[in-house]
């Protein structure tokens, strides 16, 4: 399979916990679909100590993973709100 494109999308997101609301990530998304999953190399800004947890009240809202050959973290349905 292809590998995801290595030019970033212009469109940023900000990524933040569910459950108290604490930035975890500026993203560059592309396309309209809801977050599923989160490439490494799309990542801005990391507002994360551990990975795929939320240093504000330690839920984990992602699991690390490999995604056609690049390693990226599958975001788990609920866990977070994009704005």
């Amino acid at each position: 399979m292809a590998k995801p494109r290595k030019k970033l999308p212009t469109r940023s997101v900000n990524i933040s916990c569910a459950a108290c609301k604490t930035l975890l990530y500026k993203y560059r998304k592309g396309g309209k679909g809801a977050l599923v999953k989160c490439f490494v190399e799309r990542i801005t800004e990391d507002q994360t100590t551990k990975a795929g947890v939320c240093p504000q009240c330690e839920q984990t809202f992602a699991r690390e993973t490999m995604i056609r050959g690049a390693p990226a973290f599958k975001i788990i349905g609920g866990k977070v709100t994009v704005k």
